[in-house]
């Protein structure tokens, strides 16, 4: 009889960029979910007048909830740190289309 092996380290772990990899900035996200995941709009917001404010956005993401809650985990942790360091950080207004709240 044979014992199953023991997993003895952590698999290596190779990142590499694909060739649609791009940075980007977005100082808007919209999040929706569902019962199996978490649907992330990265976009930037434009004011261009007092009475008007355009998001245009350009990347949608799909998370599972494991995922989204590893995402929260990790902003958490790392927004803390950078308080710790920089002080706290206050939020602007938050703006959304008609018909209701997106973030």
């Amino acid at each position: 009889m044979t014992q199953p092996k023991q997993p003895s380290e952590q698999p290596h772990v190779t990142v590499k960029r694909s060739d649609q990899y791009r940075d980007s900035y977005a100082n808007s996200v919209q999040v929706r979910m569902s019962v199996w995941d978490f649907f992330l709009v990265f976009g930037t917001m434009h004011q261009e007048s007092a009475e008007e404010v355009k998001v245009e956005n350009f990347q949608g993401i799909y998370l599972s909830p494991q995922q989204a809650k590893a995402l929260h985990n990790l902003l958490s942790h790392n927004l803390a740190q950078y308080e710790q360091t920089f002080g706290t950080l206050a939020l602007e207004p938050q703006f959304g289309p008609p018909g209701g709240p997106v973030h």
